[in-house]
């Protein structure tokens, strides 16, 4: 059909002739009300959006001093975050004289993805900006992932308080009297 002849037949029904593919030979188009489609596209990806996580990075600072109490709160600090998906940034700052043992703090951070290992993938090694020496940790496991398992841990947990346990005492069997 020639041009002219599509966009009045547009115009009789009041919408817009679209060029939907104009490499083509003869060039394809479209009869339809374009600025609904916007809108339409518009409201898909703002969808979109709303179904989107977006990555958040937690930080957890260390001392080269770290006791051993401080080193697991802090541990247990970094694994809630990666369980609740989120990218952990852990820091060691060293203030004066604590720059000649940045060694301490390099084994501090070692100990801390080795003990997280399970539940982290190492996006950084540890690595020295300034006086400042950090490593980035991501999750391990997809959201879903999470999802599934903490499903499977509360069917476990149920499945095990209905079963009776070993130190319950057996029922007791009425005897005929005779």
């Amino acid at each position: 059909m020639p041009p002219f002849e599509a966009i009045k037949k547009a115009r009789e029904q009041n919408l817009d002739l679209v060029e939907i593919s104009p490499t083509a030979q003869p060039p394809v188009c479209r009869i339809m009300d374009y600025g609904k489609y916007l809108y339409q596209q518009e409201k898909k990806e703002r969808e979109a959006k709303k179904h989107q996580k977006t990555i958040t990075v937690k930080e957890v600072k260390f001392r080269i001093n770290v006791d051993d109490h401080d080193y697991e709160t802090k541990k247990n600090h970094v694994l809630r975050f990666l369980d609740e998906g989120d990218k952990v940034k852990a820091t060691i700052f060293f203030r004066g004289r604590e720059m000649t043992r940045t060694g301490l703090g390099r084994q501090i951070l070692e100990r801390l993805i080795k003990d997280v290992e399970p539940h982290s993938i190492v996006e950084f090694r540890p690595r020295q900006e300034g006086n400042t020496l950090h490593a980035i940790l991501a999750p391990k496991k997809t959201e879903k992932e999470r999802e599934k398992d903490k499903q499977r841990e509360v069917k476990h947990k149920a499945a095990a308080r209905s079963a009776p346990s070993p130190s319950d005492p057996p029922a007791q069997v009425a005897k005929p009297a005779s």
